[in-house]
């Protein structure tokens, strides 16, 4: 063989490698698994805000939105609030080279007496990307479909309208085929809806079936659905208040559901998957670990569908951060920094660590490392395994309540002053 085609070889090879390396796109809150896992087989795991930042842009206004990416344009929602005004709810796409502000898109105004959580922002809920089109989502604040490429406005709708409470929105859209779902828990109204992405008409639209608390504060959720496909099954797998639920993402037609055996609501985290497992927190009052057989399901006397619940935990767990499930292990940070490590199959625990800080964001997983960003804009990288191992800690400016996306080998992290690009050491 020529020393030339074993170069050529070689530099394919490379290309091949990077390539399986580098996962490209981000296109929805916890990445394209929807579990927090990146697709890169490494990650820098050390920086600061002289050390391998790439960029960092200023961002106008203020948001907990995560960031999604798609080919070289990272997108973003933001609110912009004045002491007097309205609120201006918009969309923010930089370039993901660069880090420069290609489109600022405003679509909704609010009134300044609309209220929200102290701890909340009015863009709270992350974008989602499906094709040529970014979905930018306010809960019921209203919901925006834009040209991908051009960020041209292609349909809004404020239609769906429910009582948060004061708290503002908090459930991110997943999208699935031809359509776009999200949760609208209220102290009012609890449904889940299912939107025809090209157009933003309804498809369908639930309510939710069970029982709930007499007291309407405790009715309310902000959780984000998740898509179960396994065994050639598929199901939109729905938290809410008291009750997870599982429909046909088709059609909408329940599936099962099941109560969380205790009061539980204002539930955030995302549910996780292992097999066809679904992991699922209740978050408020106390949070329960719920590990639910989707699979095995039974009728009950009142007609309705119910899956088995194969164990619980309710040691430690988060209200708000979503969980990481790696091979057979299960990490949950809870909102006061306590990291759980627990068996996928018994619930068992493996070892328990306390990480200073409070934490909002949720963990994200690549090439053997945990990334867990707390308020306070520290990020706690750890080794995975059944004990405890640091591996670094980094600072940046600003809090850390958006969680981070991954593409081309980069983190980027989303405080509420700036999107910084974090490059390989």
């Amino acid at each position: 063989m020529h020393r030339s085609d074993l170069r050529f070889i070689l530099f394919a090879f490379s290309l091949i490698i990077t390539q399986f390396s580098f996962g490209q796109d981000w296109p929805q809150f916890r990445g394209p698994h929807g579990n927090g896992h990146a697709d890169a087989m490494k990650l820098p795991t050390q920086w600061s805000e002289s050390e391998n930042v790439d960029w960092k842009t200023e961002l106008p206004g203020r948001g907990w939105s995560s960031p999604v990416i798609s080919n070289n344009q990272v997108w973003m929602t933001s609110a912009i609030e004045t002491e007097n005004g309205p609120v201006e709810l918009i969309a923010i796409c930089v370039d993901k080279t660069s880090g420069q502000i290609q489109h600022q898109v405003s679509l909704f105004k609010l009134d300044k007496d609309e209220k929200i959580h102290v701890l909340n922002s009015y863009a709270s809920p992350t974008p989602v990307i499906s094709a040529d089109r970014v979905f930018c989502h306010f809960g019921n604040y209203g919901t925006a479909c834009l040209n991908l490429k051009s960020g041209m406005v292609i349909w809004k709708t404020n239609r769906f309208h429910y009582d948060t409470q004061d708290n503002g929105p908090g459930a991110s859209p997943v999208v699935w085929k031809n359509l776009l779902f999200f949760n609208c828990d209220g102290r009012d109204v609890q449904f889940a809806v299912a939107l025809e992405q090209k157009t933003g008409k309804v498809v369908w639209k639930v309510e939710r079936s069970g029982k709930l608390h007499d007291n309407k504060d405790f009715q309310k959720s902000y959780c984000t659905p998740a898509i179960l496909q396994t065994e050639g099954v598929e199901q939109l797998v729905s938290p809410a208040a008291d009750w997870v639920y599982s429909y046909d993402p088709k059609t909408g037609r329940e599936l099962w559901k099941v109560n969380y055996g205790q009061l539980g609501f204002s539930t955030v985290p995302k549910p996780v998957f292992h097999g066809g497992t679904a992991f699922i927190l209740t978050s408020y009052m106390k949070s329960k670990l719920l590990a639910i057989d989707c699979l095995a399901t039974k009728k009950q006397s009142s007609g309705s569908t119910t899956a088995t619940i194969k164990w619980t935990s309710s040691s430690n767990m988060p209200q708000k951060p979503s969980l990481l499930v790696i091979e057979q292990n299960l990490y949950a940070i809870n909102d006061k920094g306590i990291l759980t490590c627990l068996r996928t199959d018994t619930g068992k625990t493996i070892f328990q660590h306390r990480i200073r800080g409070n934490f909002s964001a949720s963990p994200i997983y690549a090439g053997g490392h945990l990334y867990f960003c707390d308020q306070s804009g520290e990020t706690t990288v750890l080794k995975h395994g059944n004990q405890y191992q640091q591996v670094a800690k980094n600072q940046l400016d600003g809090k850390l309540m958006a969680s981070p996306a991954v593409a081309d080998g980069s983190i980027f992290l989303r405080t509420d002053q700036a999107i910084y690009r974090i490059g390989q050491e």
